[in-house]
């Protein structure tokens, strides 16, 4: 069976898929996506996702390009026809097709909407037993890192650098030495006391919605936890560590940079956490939430 993509109302082979060479998203990264973790057919966090999506595209002034229902019918249409059972959903909508100028247009163009689904294997990946390395590379992002914006040139330079040092990771930090988030996640520790810790959500990172869901689980199991910054030394010193996604869901970080974290192994915080968070995926644990997401 062929792979399909959606692409501005048409589902077409993946391999022909393609946009316009003026669409906005191409020439000047003007647009934003999610992607949305697939297991056993249900789409995780979905109603979060697409809160962050709808509030993302008013920041940066694009309109939704359909109604919610709809794009729910798209999603769920482009995972029926490439059968997906488990994996990722990614979707793109950008401000669309307009001569090259910097300013938007006016008045507005039609939004492209793209979407794609790759198919993934989860369950029992060594890196959730053995857990990761994370190497420290500069913050040098823009001032508005709460937009899920296409714009990741930043993030690419730092998961290269991350990847060359044979690190799963980059841990991205400002310049007053605390930590952000990663190149692709969110960033966690637990300190010597049991405290679950990440940066607070503001405009200085993307709040995850894995993350909003962990803070959920957290709440619900007792585990007391900490929204504020945390420096790289706290880091390596803590008593655990993991990083979260859409597609590490919350993997135990096991070294940060030269620095053995506990004791080289996945903590019990952490593995009580990515448990829980599996559950919730599986839908062993409560329904899934359509909460509102949108803040940050």
């Amino acid at each position: 069976m062929p792979r399909l993509a959606y692409v501005n109302g048409r589902y077409v082979q993946h391999g022909a898929a393609a946009v316009h060479i003026e669409d906005r998203g191409y020439q000047f990264s003007d647009g934003i996506y999610e992607v949305v973790t697939i297991v056993n057919r249900r789409m995780v966090d979905e109603g979060p996702h697409l809160d962050r999506l709808e509030r993302s595209l008013s920041e940066i002034e694009i309109p939704m390009p359909m109604t919610r229902n709809v794009l729910r019918m798209v999603m769920r249409e482009l995972v029926r026809r490439n059968s997906v059972e488990n994996g990722l959903l990614y979707m793109q909508i950008t401000r669309g097709v307009s001569p090259r100028d910097h300013k938007f247009p006016d008045p507005p163009c039609t939004p492209s909407v793209v979407m794609t689904t790759r198919k993934a294997n989860f369950a029992g990946h060594s890196k959730f037993s053995d857990g990761v390395k994370v190497v420290t590379v500069p913050d040098i992002r823009w001032q508005r890192c709460d937009i899920k914006t296409i714009s990741l040139l930043p993030n690419c330079i730092g998961k290269t650098t991350a990847a060359r040092a044979g690190a799963y990771e980059g841990w991205q930090v400002d310049a007053d030495g605390h930590v952000t988030e990663g190149t692709s996640s969110n960033a966690w520790i637990i300190t010597k006391d049991g405290k679950l810790v990440t940066r607070a959500a503001t405009h200085d990172i993307l709040n995850g919605i894995t993350r909003m869901t962990i803070l959920r689980i957290a709440k619900e199991e007792g585990i007391e936890f900490e929204e504020r910054a945390f420096t790289v030394e706290e880091a390596q010193n803590a008593r655990e560590a993991f990083t979260s996604s859409a597609t590490s869901f919350a993997t135990p970080v096991v070294q940060i940079d030269d620095a053995i974290i506990g004791n080289g192994h996945p903590g019990t915080i952490s593995t009580r956490i990515l448990e829980s968070y599996m559950a919730y995926c599986t839908g062993d644990a409560a329904p899934e939430d359509d909460h509102d997401a949108a803040s940050a």
